[in-house]
C-alpha cells in the first residue's frame, strides 16, 4: 500500500464513531475483543469487524499471549494523518486572520464609509483634466 492509500485507510477507519471509541479505549492500554465490546450495545462479531478495519488501516495491532490476543493502538498512522492535516494549518490560520481583519473593519462603520468615498483632493484633480 502506498502512502496515499494508507492515509485513505486511516481516515476511513476514523470516520466511524465506534472505531474512534475503540481507539480511545486502546489509548488507555491493550484490551481483548471481549473487553472492547463491553461498553457497546453491539455484538462481539460486530466489534471484530470494526477491529478488522482498524487493523487494515494499521491503527491497531494484535499480540499473542497464549490464548489471549490483545489489541494495541498503533500511533504511527495517526501521526501521519496529523502531519497531513498540519500542512494545511498555515492556510487555515491565514484565512482566519483575513476574516478577523474583515470583521474588525466591518465593526467600525465610519472607517468603511470613509474608505469607500473618494478623497476630495482627488475629485477636484480629476475635474481639471
Amino acid at each position: 500500500m502506498n502512502a496515499s492509500a494508507h492515509l485513505d485507510a486511516t481516515f476511513l477507519a476514523l470516520a466511524d464513531p465506534t472505531r474512534r471509541a475503540i481507539l480511545a479505549r486502546l489509548a488507555q492500554g491493550e484490551a481483548s475483543v471481549a473487553e472492547l465490546a463491553e461498553p457497546f450495545d453491539i455484538s462481539q462479531p460486530a466489534i471484530s469487524k470494526h477491529l478488522k478495519v482498524l487493523e487494515q488501516a494499521r491503527l491497531v495491532s494484535v499480540a499473542r499471549e497464549g490464548q489471549r490476543r490483545p489489541r494495541r493502538i498503533e500511533v504511527r498512522p495517526l501521526a501521519e494523518a496529523s502531519g497531513w492535516l498540519e500542512r494545511y494549518r498555515d492556510i487555515w490560520e491565514a484565512n482566519f486572520a483575513r476574516l478577523d481583519t474583515l470583521l474588525d473593519e466591518l465593526q467600525q462603520p465610519s472607517t468603511v464609509i470613509a474608505a469607500k468615498q473618494p478623497a476630495k483632493g482627488r475629485r477636484r484633480a480629476s475635474r481639471r483634466s
